[in-house]
């Protein structure tokens, strides 16, 4: 039987660190915005009462466009863009965490669960602040103002475009002058443990789905395409393991609670151990083209960014 090859990986020391940022901004805003409508809903879903908007993904997909429009599914989106900060950080954390921990273990699932977490940790410490005002904006729509403790001023729903920084800074006011500085970062620990074990889970599912279809694949097979392929599976498998936790997560933050596990006991309560599938379809449909926006978007800037001396050595 034919020997198949070795996806190959390109590691921290082989990239041009200039081209390597250069690019990665316009990629990590890429990946944003295609994805921000199914954040927004997977929010929404998250919040609600049982049922009391939307039955589920599609319909509050159809009810959002119909009552507030293509600009009702981006509500937030520019605060959030923010984060493309915390993004160049989680990306520079995990490649040099990666090398660090390559000098006690060769074994890629080790370096990769290592470095996912850690860049996770990094990551949102610099986003959570930012996902607080940006899902406090996403609340405003109309039908869900009641599932949230802040209100716009009246008239700024129907704000135009250039009042978008009004909005966000009404929401800071509020949020500052209820909470201190301290509401900036409710539901931190509950978003560490949402996203640290799903950034360590998503990297070696990502490398063990990638050498099986390697497998299974002919050698002729690019290996951009089996690892397009291994990011959304990698993007389903880490989502259904961390969802209960990013319901807690989203609850906390929106709800304005304090404590993780009372949010959580009280989510079994009302709604039972299915409460904890809320927002999941929403999750992962986001997460798919996340996942291949990413891994084909990430894998080729790490290509474009090797070192001139290195291009004739590697093979793809």
């Amino acid at each position: 039987m034919q020997q198949k090859r070795n996806v190959q990986i390109i590691e921290w020391e082989d990239m041009d660190k200039r081209k390597f940022y250069s690019f990665g901004v316009f990629l990590t805003l890429a990946i944003r915005a295609t994805v921000y409508p199914a954040t927004l809903i997977r929010t929404r879903l998250q919040v609600q009462k049982g049922k009391s908007l939307y039955n589920g993904t599609f319909d509050a997909f159809f009810k959002i466009l119909r009552a507030e429009g293509i600009r009702g599914l981006y509500r937030g989106f520019l605060v959030n863009c923010v984060t493309l900060v915390s993004g160049q950080a989680y990306i520079t954390t995990y490649e040099l965490v990666r090398k660090y921990v390559s000098q006690y273990s060769d074994d890629n699932v080790v370096k990769s669960l290592v470095a996912g977490g850690w860049a996770s940790l990094v990551g949102q410490s610099i986003t959570v602040p930012i996902d607080v005002v940006s899902q406090q904006l996403m609340m405003q729509g109309k039908g869900a103002r009641h599932l949230t403790r802040f209100r716009l001023h009246p008239g700024a729903e129907s704000a135009k475009p250039q009042n978008v920084f009004g909005q966000t800074r009404s929401i800071v006011v509020q949020i500052f002058a209820a909470d201190g500085f301290r509401g900036f970062y409710r539901g931190y620990v509950a978003s560490l443990l949402t996203y640290i074990p799903n950034s360590a889970f998503w990297w070696p599912f990502y490398h063990f789905y990638t050498e099986r279809l390697s497998n299974l694949a002919p050698s002729s097979c690019p290996h951009l395409i089996l690892q397009a392929v291994a990011g959304p599976l990698a993007a389903a498998s880490a989502s259904t393991l961390t969802n209960p936790m990013d319901v807690v997560r989203a609850r906390v933050q929106v709800e304005g609670r304090t404590s993780v596990t009372e949010t959580f006991k009280q989510l079994i309560r009302e709604e039972g151990f299915w409460g904890l599938t809320k927002g999941l379809s929403a999750r992962i449909i986001s997460a798919t083209p996340t996942a291949i926006v990413m891994v084909v978007g990430y894998e080729t800037l790490k290509k474009l960014s090797l070192r001139p001396e290195l291009v004739e050595t590697r093979h793809w």
